[in-house]
This record gives structure tokens, C-alpha cells and sequence, in this order.
């Protein structure tokens, strides 16, 4: 299995504390003898952006392709912004698609990002980057750095010590003949115009650029699986420990061994808050009352407060248990109907809301079917995130 990053999001925490950490992991790798620490370097990055995308062969530019309706280079951004060392990112972007870059920025609430306008060929729109940093004007928002990452706009699962590890490199000047036999053209310009030298520093799997319509596919997989390792069970735990809900919870546990499972309540919302800011996108509301929507409501409602739902769909599922003997199935069908009219409205704030309802049995063999068959439904509904869904009620 490739490795995987960090829990989605811009990284949080004070940047003077992020500099110094960063000083200390190049200058200290691990095994290595303490150091004195020296001062980290300032760094930018500069995005080039203006490509037609002619490979795609789609009349959208390839980085403004939606991913889970989603622009690609918005995942991008989002990589970047989670190194907390990065001071700056320049985005050079056509004159004919600023607007709608403006617009990217602005939903999805990316923050250090300048715009400038790309030139005639790649090269030109890094070089018209490097301009913004270098000019350093006193009503510029951007400092010049002493390191510059350059790095295409639809690689959008670059990982921190890749970036790192540029960044040493460029420090530290290294260059070798290997590097500039087998690196690509940038090396032989950096020597030639630059009069510099140039490392070439080995990627990630997952440092590949999106350049055919079936890497949209490949991406959007890898992100569904990504944001799919974290389920929250809600449930109000007040209630009786021996409520099948708990059971639901272990088989979950159990049977999902790959995904972390953690367990929050509603009241007091504070355990439910801090697996929020987590960065948790999947719910497995449990309602406790035999037709009780509530529970769901009160989550939805913190949900939509969190804003959570601005970069990644939030997989809400509402589970009910019927036992056929103490209620009729139609009486059952009828109170949970109101999930689908709740449904539409929620999935304008990128909450996608779905039902399930498991049978009850009292002998325990069947039980146990029912909430394997339940988990194996909870599953799918989180690793596909499949809109056509929302709003329907499921049976298990």
C-alpha cells in the first residue's frame, strides 16, 4: 500500500513554532547528534497554472477539473497550505481563467495565495512568479524568500518531507553528473542562466501529475479512500450499555479493521467538537429512540456550523432498529420518511445524508447478520460517497 498523508486540512498552530520545527527536522534528520539550530529558511512556492490541458482532451483546463465536484488544483492549494513553513504560494493562472481562480480561493477558504498572470509558455509563468517574489514592494503582501518550490499545480498529493527535503537540497547546493544526466531540463537551465547549481531529489509514489482523464479517476479514488479512514459513531450514551447500537459499534470495529473508529456524544457536545476539528468527514448517527430524528438533527446542525463540509463531502448515515413485533414496518417507513426531504437540504452544504434501518431479531444469529449486513452497507455508502443515495432509506 502507497503511504498515506496527514489528516486533510490546513495546517493549524503558530508559524514561528512551524519554522522552528522545520529547522530542527532538516538540520537534525532522525539517528543524527543534536545540532546547533540554525535559523529554517524563508519559502515560497510558485504554482504554474496556465495550461490548456490539450492532453485531457475535456474543454476545461486539467486543473480546474472537478474532483468530487471539487476544482483538482483546489486539492493542490490544500497540500501546500498544510506545511506551515511555506510562507507564500504564487499561482500563475490565464488572464481569461483569474475570476473563476479568485472564485476557488474564496469558497474554499485557501490562505497565502497570491495570483499572478502566467505567460506564454510554463517556463514564462514560473518566471512571472518569481517576478512577484523578487520585486518585494512596499504594498506587496509578499517577502522574498530564499528558497522558491516550484511545483505543478495538478500534483496534488505532494507530501511535507518531499518538500523538505527541496528545500535542504537547495540549502545545501548539492549537485552531482547523475543528477544533471537523468533530471529534467530545469537542472541544465538552473546551471546554465542561473549560474547555480542543482540537486536532484528523489519523490513519493504519489508525487505523479494528473495528465489523461483516467488520472482523474485515480485521483478521485486515492482521495475517497484517504477520507474514508475515519468513521464517528454518535450515540447518546446515557442510554441502556447494552443497547444494539453498541454492537453495531464493535462489529464495525471489527469487520473495518483498517479504518479508525472513534465514539462521540451529542450531550455533551464537547467530545463530538473536538472529533470534529479532527477533521472527521464520516457519521454513523445510531438513534437510540425507536423513531427519534433528533439525534440526527442535532448533528447535522454542528456539522453545517463547523464548515467542515467546504473541502471533502461529509457522509452522514442515520441508523434506526426495528423490531417487526413491537412495531408495524409501514408505521416505521412512515416517521423515517422525513430523511429525504432533510436530505436535499443538506447536500447544498455537501452533506450527503442517508438512512439505514437494520432488523431486529431476537434470536442473536440473525442479529449478528443483520448488523454485518448493516456494516457491509455503512461501508459502501462512505467509500463510494455516491450522491445518488442521499435521502434513501436502506434496509438491512
Amino acid at each position: 500500500m502507497e503511504p498515506r498523508p496527514a489528516a486533510p486540512g490546513p495546517c493549524p498552530g503558530d508559524s514561528r513554532g512551524a519554522e522552528e520545527a522545520a529547522a530542527a527536522s532538516s538540520l537534525n534528520p532522525a539517528g543524527a547528534e543534536a545540532q546547533p539550530r540554525r535559523r529554517a529558511p524563508a519559502v515560497a512556492a510558485v504554482l504554474p497554472a496556465g495550461g490548456s490541458g490539450e492532453r485531457m482532451g475535456v474543454p476545461t483546463p486539467k486543473q480546474f477539473c472537478p474532483i468530487l465536484e471539487r476544482p483538482l488544483i483546489s486539492y493542490t492549494l490544500q497540500a501546500l497550505e498544510r506545511v506551515c513553513w511555506i510562507k507564500d504560494i504564487v499561482v500563475a493562472v490565464t488572464g481569461e481563467n483569474m475570476e473563476a481562480m479568485k472564485r476557488i480561493i474564496q469558497k474554499y477558504q485557501h490562505q497565502r495565495i497570491s495570483l499572478v498572470e502566467a505567460g506564454v509558455t510554463r517556463h514564462r509563468s514560473i518566471f512571472n512568479g518569481l517576478k512577484a517574489l523578487a520585486e518585494d514592494q512596499p504594498d506587496s503582501k509578499l517577502s522574498k524568500p530564499e528558497v522558491v518550490i516550484i511545483h505543478d499545480a495538478v500534483r496534488p498529493f505532494v507530501e511535507e518531507d518531499v518538500l523538505l527535503k527541496v528545500v535542504t537540497a537547495a540549502k545545501e547546493h548539492g549537485c552531482s553528473d547523475y543528477d544533471l544526466e537523468f533530471g529534467t531540463e530545469c537542472l541544465q537551465l538552473a546551471l546554465k542562466y542561473g549560474h547555480i547549481n542543482a540537486k536532484l531529489v528523489e519523490g513519493s509514489p504519489d508525487l505523479w501529475k494528473v495528465t489523461y482523464k483516467r488520472d482523474l479517476y485515480a485521483a478521485e479514488s486515492i482521495i475517497k479512500e484517504r477520507i474514508s479512514q475515519h468513521i464517528c459513531i454518535v450515540m447518546d450514551t446515557k442510554e441502556d450499555e447494552n443497547h444494539v447500537g453498541h454492537y453495531l459499534e464493535e462489529i464495525l470495529k471489527n469487520e473495518l479493521n483498517h479504518v479508525k473508529v472513534t465514539s462521540g456524544a451529542l450531550c455533551p457536545a464537547r467530545d463530538l467538537e473536538q472529533i470534529i476539528l479532527e477533521q472527521c468527514y464520516n457519521y454513523v448517527c445510531v438513534n437510540v429512540m425507536s423513531s427519534d430524528f433528533e439525534e440526527t438533527r442535532k448533528l447535522l446542525n454542528m456539522l453545517e456550523e463547523s464548515n467542515l463540509s467546504i473541502l471533502y463531502p461529509i457522509v452522514v448515515i442515520s441508523v434506526y432498529f426495528l423490531d417487526y413485533k413491537s412495531v408495524p414496518f409501514d408505521e416505521k417507513m412512515e416517521s423515517l420518511i422525513q430523511i429525504r426531504e432533510y436530505a436535499k437540504e443538506v447536500k447544498k452544504r455537501n452533506i450527503l445524508l442517508s438512512g439505514l434501518l437494520i432488523y431486529f431479531p431476537q434470536d442473536e444469529q440473525k442479529l449478528q447478520a443483520s448488523l454485518r449486513q448493516g456494516v457491509t452497507i455503512i461501508a459502501t455508502l462512505i467509500k463510494e460517497r455516491n450522491s445518488g443515495l442521499v435521502g434513501q432509506l436502506l434496509v438491512a
